[in-house]
C-alpha cells in the first residue's frame, strides 16, 4: 500500500515467496510513480507539464503519453465532448484536491471554458501540439486505468498469476482466487467515507473502475460540489448518478476509467443505452454496468450480477 496519484493505491500479489514478492512489488510502486511523473500537469518537466508551457508549440513526449491523450480523444468524440482532457485550467480553479477549495467566480470559469475544446490537440508521431496555446491539458480522468493496464501487464510479465491491484476505484483483478473461483470485489456505497458495501461483483482476469460524485467534493453555502466537472458549463456536472461502475476483461482499465466517468455525467438512461451501443461494437470487451442512482437504487446490465449486501 502506498499514496500515489493523489489517492491511496494497493497492489496485493498471491503464490509467491516473500522475497520475491516484495521486490516485485518495489518495483511496480517505481513503475507507477514513473508514470505520474510524466502524465502530471503539476511536476515540472512532465510531458504534460511541457505540452501545457509549450505556448502552442510541438512537444516531443513518450510513446505512454501518446497513447493516453489518443484514448482521450477517442473518448471526447465518443462522449460528444462530455470527456474533455483540456479542462485543466478549470481544474485548477476548483482545486478539488487542494486544502481549501472553493467555488470560482463564475466570469472566469466563462472565460476559460472558451479554450476548453480536445479538437485542437494535434499529434504527428511523438509530437503533441495544443493549437490553442491557453489550452490546458488535464489526464485525471483516464491516466489511473492506463497504469493499471501497464501494471497487470508488468506483473503478469513478472510470472504473477494471481493479484489484485486496486489504484483508488481502479481495481484490476489477475486471475482467480481459487481453482473456479472468481475474486469478490466490493462496490463502495455512495457517502459511506469507504466504510460500507453496496454490493460485490465477482470477477476472474477483469477489470472494475468506479466513478462518483463522492470521492471529491466541498461545501459552499449549504451546496456540496462534487469534482466531475461538465466541460460544457464549467461546473460539477448535473447528474441523476451518484456512482457508475463498468466492468470489463483485463486490459481494459484505461477505457473502462474514461467511460464511468462519461457515463455518471450522461446519467442514467443516457449512460444505459450507451453501454448497450458499446456491448454491441466491443464484444470481447464484455463490458457490464451497475448505475447508482441518489435514492441508492441500482440498475444493472444484464451480465454484471452485482450481489446487494442488505443494510
Amino acid at each position: 500500500t502506498d499514496f500515489c496519484l493523489n489517492t491511496t493505491c494497493d497492489i496485493t500479489v498471491y503464490n509467491i515467496s516473500k522475497g520475491d514478492g516484495e521486490k516485485i512489488l518495489e518495483e511496480a510502486f517505481n513503475k507507477i510513480r514513473e508514470y505520474e511523473s510524466i502524465f502530471s500537469r503539476t511536476v515540472e518537466g512532465s510531458d504534460v507539464y511541457n505540452i501545457n508551457h509549450a505556448g502552442g508549440k510541438p512537444v516531443e513526449v513518450s510513446d505512454d503519453t501518446v497513447s493516453v491523450i489518443e484514448d482521450a480523444v477517442y473518448m471526447g468524440k465518443l462522449s460528444g465532448g462530455k470527456f474533455d482532457i483540456t479542462i485543466g485550467k478549470i481544474s485548477d480553479m476548483w482545486n478539488f484536491t487542494g486544502e481549501e477549495p472553493k467555488v470560482p467566480e463564475d466570469a472566469d470559469i466563462k472565460e476559460a471554458l472558451k479554450d476548453v475544446d480536445y479538437t485542437n490537440i494535434e499529434i504527428d508521431g511523438n509530437r503533441v501540439t495544443l493549437k490553442n496555446s491557453k489550452a490546458n491539458i488535464d489526464l485525471g480522468g483516464i491516466a489511473k486505468g492506463y497504469i493499471a493496464d501497464r501494471i497487470s501487464e508488468f506483473l503478469e510479465d513478472k510470472g504473477v498469476d494471481k493479484a489484485i491491484i486496486n489504484l483508488g476505484g481502479n481495481v484490476a483483478a489477475l486471475g482467480e482466487k481459487d481453482e473456479d473461483t472468481p475474486w469478490n470485489i466490493g462496490i463502495e456505497r455512495p457517502y459511506s467515507d469507504r466504510t460500507q458495501l453496496i454490493g460485490s461483483v465477482k470477477a476472474s482476469d477483469a477489470t472494475l473502475v468506479t466513478s462518483g460524485i463522492y470521492e471529491r467534493k466541498f461545501e459552499q453555502n449549504g451546496i456540496v460540489y462534487h469534482h466531475i466537472i461538465d466541460p460544457k458549463t464549467g461546473y460539477p456536472a448535473d447528474t441523476d448518478l451518484e456512482s457508475v461502475t463498468i466492468k470489463a476483461v483485463k486490459g481494459n482499465s484505461e477505457f473502462c476509467d474514461g467511460l464511468s466517468t462519461v457515463c455518471l455525467m450522461m446519467g442514467r438512461d443516457n449512460a444505459i443505452a450507451l453501454i448497450k451501443e458499446l456491448q454491441e461494437k466491443y464484444p470481447d470487451m464484455k463490458l457490464e454496468a451497475a448505475f447508482i442512482d441518489k435514492n441508492d437504487d441500482m440498475v444493472q446490465t444484464d451480465g454484471m450480477n452485482v450481489e446487494i449486501i442488505k443494510e
